[in-house]
């Protein structure tokens, strides 16, 4: 028997010593972050990024930014063991997919670095906060709102997505596709197709012609992802297309101006660099202990002035805006 409880404490013992070796430590100072965005050609990412070399320099500490060259969750698990071995306290997270990311976050958790997620979300037992660039449903609302202005509220349209995995874009769809079966505003208006253009230029171009060939009577498609938006607009001008299949979705302002003047197109937007310094105030108080994602916690961000963590672990960088040819002037990326 006593040979038993030697064995049992000795094991405890060792449990106690992990649990201790795993534990997240507050740090007292700014630290080390790590910077994880979707893709590194990304310009919107770039401009992000750019707001989080802001607020460094505010309030200290360093960014180490690896980004993958494919946006697979394969990628972003591999870059997230890599930032894990090089010390850093905290990613900075904007998911390919928020579930298959998940556990490579829960194993950088066991070793003491916490995650802040922007943009996309991943799991939310696997990251402290997600900053979210606006609601969701009113992102997803503006989009469905701004194709109904554009065809006159009636006939066939299309969604342009990213990745079947993307967690942001498919909630944007699910939430359209509500609207489209419950609020007779939209009853006019039918869903084809959801295509995807796997966050590359090329094949957001041909997706983009191949659901004008494949539906003759299309009036428009909705193209909720940065690099998407301007391909498709690139395709159809080329195609000879522009006006004829109206265009909206989330792009830079900047890089769809053209369109938004002539009133082929309209994009929802918000301001990018303002997301990435709001991420990396985030990522330093999380690091801090001062952000846990309990719903009610505070967070004060510099310039942008104070925060408020709402359900879910979630803070809001503000709304956005449909662009128009009367407001395009306001946006600068």
């Amino acid at each position: 028997m006593k040979c038993f409880k030697t064995v049992a404490l000795a094991a405890t013992a060792v449990a106690l010593l992990a649990s201790a070796s795993y534990a997240q430590e507050c740090a007292k100072e700014s630290v080390k972050i790590g910077w994880l965005p979707k893709l590194d050609t990304d310009p919107y990412f770039q401009v992000a990024g750019a707001g989080a070399q802001d607020a460094a320099k505010e309030i200290g500490g360093e960014i180490i930014k690896l980004a993958p060259s494919q946006a697979t969750a394969e990628a972003q698990v591999e870059i997230v063991n890599n930032l894990v071995s090089q010390g850093v306290k905290v990613i900075a997270l904007s998911s390919n997919d928020a579930n298959a990311i998940a556990p490579a976050l829960k194993r950088a958790a066991k070793q003491g670095v916490r995650t802040v997620t922007f943009d996309s979300d991943a799991a939310t037992d696997a990251r402290t906060v997600f900053v979210n660039q606006a609601k969701g449903d009113s992102l997803a609302e503006m989009m469905l709102q701004s194709m109904h202005d554009l065809i006159g509220g009636e006939g066939e349209f299309a969604i342009l997505s990213s990745t079947a995995t993307a967690a942001n874009q498919n909630a944007w769809i699910d939430f359209m596709k509500q609207k489209l079966s419950g609020d007779p505003k939209f009853s006019k208006m039918k869903l084809v197709q959801v295509a995807y253009g796997e966050e590359s230029e090329q094949i957001n171009q041909q997706q983009a012609l191949a659901l004008v060939q494949a539906y003759p009577n299309l009036k428009g498609i909705i193209v909720p992802a940065g690099i998407g938006l301007p391909a498709a607009a690139r395709a159809l001008d080329e195609a000879g297309l522009t006006g004829k299949v109206k265009l909206t979705g989330l792009a830079p302002a900047s890089l769809m101006k053209k369109y938004v003047t002539n009133g082929s197109a309209q994009v929802i937007w918000w301001n990018v660099t303002d997301l990435g310094y709001l991420t990396y105030y985030a990522a330093q108080a999380a690091a801090q202990c001062k952000l846990t994602g309990k719903s009610g916690e505070s967070l004060k961000a510099g310039r942008l002035g104070d925060y408020t963590v709402g359900d879910k672990g979630e803070i809001i960088l503000g709304p956005a805006k449909i662009v128009t040819p009367d407001n395009l002037a306001e946006f600068k990326f």
